[in-house]
């Protein structure tokens, strides 16, 4: 399950994740030759040009804790569940001390869709609680041009860095908010590979509660080489349009943006991250838009 912050980032680990359920897209060519995606078929497009599309849908579960038991003691193991690494300590939860090798709390790196052990327990059925953040400590950002992410003509920014709405935080002080209409095809803005994502979330309903829309954003996050990585939110519900582990090139269309999460407007939430041991922190970077070199300083309130 997700902690409270503003998109997804740092998470508590569930003990177990949902089955897998399918989205289904359809795709068109128009006339000017460009793919075209959504969640329902434009009436003018001749029903034998659209092809439907069945993409499913993976809950954004971090990773899994398993202790097994023995004769000498508990095993416990994190299975990292994504497909890009993750770090991730080990807690002793319930209060009391506990004997453990090594000693509680006990940190770790975990590789793409492996598990590992973090720590042996002699005695007890220990009551363990795990915290695990996306991408290893050892990210090495290099000054890349990422591209604007977004299939349309011109932009426009609702927020930039370091926006007093919801861009103040570390995880997001340099992140934009790209207004788009619902169902705006999303592109990579940089080559890597699909490592996180979530689709099943709906629209806000009227009177939800603000605090708990934060974790309710559809997203996809793409782990790049440098060991950055570039988190695209808000999707619409069923926008996720690749698969994990996927790698996407440069802009290939991976999503549809949308509404999803606590959003005051429709609009695709771009930044990049890097994992600064336990904690993730945006990154600086630069873009060139529909119109040129993209240029960011404190933006318009509202956004996120």
């Amino acid at each position: 399950m997700n902690t409270a912050t503003l998109l997804p980032g740092i998470a508590l680990i569930a003990l177990g994740m949902g089955a897998a359920q399918a989205s289904q897209v359809y795709r068109w060519t128009d006339a000017q030759g460009h793919a075209q995606y959504a969640d329902r078929v434009d009436e003018r497009v001749p029903a034998q040009d659209v092809a439907r599309l069945e993409v499913p849908v993976e809950a954004a579960v971090v990773a899994r804790l398993r202790v097994e038991q023995g004769h000498a003691g508990a095993l416990a193991w994190v299975d990292n569940l994504l497909a890009g690494p993750i770090e991730v300590m080990l807690h002793a939860d319930g209060g009391g001390s506990l004997a453990s090798d090594p000693p509680l709390p006990a940190r770790g790196t975990v590789p793409a869709q492996s598990g590992a052990l973090l720590a042996r327990i002699p005695r007890g059925n220990p009551q363990l609680r795990v915290v695990a953040v996306p991408g290893t400590p050892n990210a090495r950002p290099r000054d890349v041009e990422y591209a604007y992410p977004l299939q349309t003509a011109s932009l426009r920014v609702q927020q930039a860095w370091d926006g007093g709405f919801s861009h103040a935080d570390d995880e997001n002080r340099h992140a934009v908010d790209f207004a788009a209409p619902v169902g705006t095809p999303v592109l990579a803005a940089r080559d890597g590979v699909v490592m996180q994502s979530e689709a099943g979330f709906g629209d806000a309903a009227p009177g939800e509660d603000d605090e708990a829309l934060v974790a309710r954003a559809n997203f996809i996050r793409v782990l790049h080489d440098d060991g950055t990585m570039a988190l695209y939110a808000h999707l619409q519900p069923g926008g996720v349009l690749v698969r994990l582990g996927q790698r996407v090139r440069r802009g290939q269309v991976i999503g549809l943006s949308g509404h999803t999460g606590r959003s005051t407007a429709p609009h695709l939430h771009f930044v990049v991250q890097a994992n600064r041991g336990m904690r993730l922190h945006s990154v600086p970077f630069r873009m060139f838009g529909p119109q040129g070199i993209l240029r960011f300083g404190s933006a318009q309130a509202g956004g996120d």
